[in-house]
């Protein structure tokens, strides 16, 4: 347990009781990225640019304190410790995904400032696959900014992953190519993925249902 006191608001509110555990300032930004599975510290702190080795020490300290995450030694070779949410934590992924359909028109367009990974746009596109097609299966996405996959359906991937860098680790059931300003676009809500694909702005490529759901959406 952390010696640290944790500040509460002393509301009896449940949302106030659920910002005592993930209002503070990166808690849910470590959340979506253990959504693709078990992390190492090094690539946590990889995909979080801005924040410091402290605050981000602290904040794993506390999740896992809150039951959030949990912390467990790979077996060699890798003998590195992982990061991983719960399953209380992975409850969170609806949290992210309505928290990210509202900040969806605060995007913009991207500020010289602003960091980019391929896989922020996982929660958004999984969002609007779900509600573009009624089918399950393995997406894999490539961007010019990297590839990454989805896990669309009721079904998790390994690990309980949502997404995961990368390729896809197995033949997927389709694969998307876009751009940035498109899956932005679609984050934002100005364009429906149905509509991309329509458009040529998303190019689908698979024989799966999921695939079939998509071209005829």
């Amino acid at each position: 347990m952390s010696p640290r006191t944790r500040r509460s608001y002393d509301q009896y509110c449940s949302a106030a009781r659920a910002l005592d555990l993930v209002g503070d300032r990166w808690t849910l930004l470590i959340v979506r990225e253990l959504l693709a599975g078990p992390r190492r510290y090094t690539d946590l702190h990889a995909d979080l640019p801005g924040v410091s080795t402290d605050v981000l020490a602290s904040r794993l300290r506390d999740m896992e304190r809150d039951g959030l995450t949990t912390r467990r030694r790979l077996p060699p070779p890798g003998a590195a410790y992982v990061y991983e949410l719960t399953p209380r934590g992975r409850e969170l992924l609806p949290v992210l995904q309505a928290l990210g359909a509202w900040g969806g028109p605060e995007l913009g367009e991207r500020r010289p400032t602003d960091a980019v990974r391929a896989h922020w746009f996982a929660l958004p596109l999984l969002r609007a696959l779900r509600a573009a097609a009624q089918e399950d299966g393995l997406v894999e996405v490539r961007l010019e900014e990297g590839d990454f996959h989805l896990y669309v359906g009721d079904g998790a991937g390994p690990d309980g992953a949502v997404y995961g860098d990368g390729p896809a680790p197995a033949e997927p059931d389709v694969r998307l190519a876009l751009d940035a300003g498109t899956c932005a676009a679609v984050s934002r809500g100005d364009l429906g993925l149905a509509e991309a694909v329509r458009d040529g702005r998303i190019r689908v490529t698979g024989e799966g249902p999921l695939a079939k759901a998509l071209l005829r959406a």
